[in-house]
């Protein structure tokens, strides 16, 4: 990855392992249709619903990344999330499952300096 420079490229277990499920589903497919298989087309389309399924959820176990980049410390792929088993905020697929994280929360202002008014 040090082709790209600091650029967070989301590579994770959760992300791999659904798609190469999924790509596997799409080649199964594929030859059922060459094929004329009826059964195969059943087959490749279980095996392409179940790559989202087990992305999905090893999302949710934690191998899954939130939305946008990652902090350097947890860029490689085999890094667990720490925050994923609570949910991420936005996150379509931790809302689906029930999960409500808290908002991200702004750092509050540093209060304003009194100013000093000088009388001549």
């Amino acid at each position: 990855m040090s082709a790209h420079g600091d650029h967070d490229m989301g590579h994770t277990i959760a992300g791999w392992t659904g798609s190469v499920i999924a790509i596997l589903g799409f080649t199964v497919a594929g030859a059922a249709l060459v094929l004329g298989s009826a059964a195969g087309l059943w087959a490749g389309g279980i095996l392409t619903a179940l790559g989202a399924l087990a992305s999905w959820l090893l999302h949710l176990a934690g191998w899954g990344k939130p939305t946008g980049p990652r902090p350097p410390a947890h860029r490689h792929w085999r890094t667990p999330d720490p925050t994923g088993r609570r949910g991420h905020p936005h996150c379509l697929g931790c809302r689906l499952a029930g999960r409500t994280p808290a908002p991200i929360q702004a750092p509050a202002p540093a209060p304003a300096r009194a100013q000093r008014h000088i009388s001549a």
